[in-house]
């Protein structure tokens, strides 16, 4: 049986002064999951143990983040964390600048076609 994604969030997380890409990654994540809310697990019966997610971050330099810190801040799920190509990096006068990073996550469970039926 294959997936369908239920959940897409995103977020932005911002490093500033530090120009960490980690840090900022992981802000962005739970900038993401502050907007989330998971009631449909229980909702449906399933455990939230049970679902994928897919964290998408982007920063200037993706091969400085972290992907374990970064998987560290989901709660829940089985954690996927892919950094590419993206987010900014905002100049400061006099030299130094601030990373942003921008994330999307992505939960995916099992299709549950054929059994969730209304009340």
């Amino acid at each position: 049986m294959g997936e369908r994604r239920l959940i897409l969030e995103m977020g932005q997380g911002v490093s500033l002064h530090a120009r960490d890409a980690t840090q900022a990654a992981v802000r962005a994540v739970e900038d993401a999951l502050r907007r989330s809310s998971l009631a449909l697990f229980g909702t449906c019966g399933l455990g939230a143990a049970e679902m994928r997610v897919a964290v998408t971050v982007g920063v200037p330099r993706p091969e400085e983040v972290d992907a374990a810190a970064v998987a560290a801040a989901l709660p829940h799920g089985r954690p996927e964390v892919r950094a590419v190509i993206g987010g900014l990096e905002a100049a400061e006068p006099g030299g130094g600048a601030h990373l942003i990073a921008t994330a999307a996550v992505e939960a995916f469970v099992t299709d549950q076609a054929g059994r969730w039926r209304p009340d």
